[in-house]
């Protein structure tokens, strides 16, 4: 057992899960991904504001090999 590159599921094989990837097998866009995992911690969260899940999220892929080096991740530093 290894964790997904993008969202650290627990997954057999591969870098990346099937809730990552798009029909081909690769890795889906940041916009993607990012949406779909604030759309998570929403649910998850529901008591939270928009801008704090945003952020949440942000600082859960800034520490994800897929994207801690995303211009958007990089940007939550500024």
């Amino acid at each position: 057992m290894t964790n997904c590159e993008s969202c650290s599921m627990p997954i057999e094989s591969g870098r990346y899960c099937e809730h990552c990837t798009d029909e081909n097998g690769m890795l889906q866009d940041f916009d993607t991904r990012f949406g779909a995992m604030v759309r998570w911690q929403q649910r998850s969260h529901p008591e939270a504001s928009r801008a704090q899940v945003e952020a949440d999220t942000l600082e859960f892929m800034a520490a994800m090999p897929a994207w801690r080096e995303h211009p958007r991740v990089l940007a939550r530093l500024r």
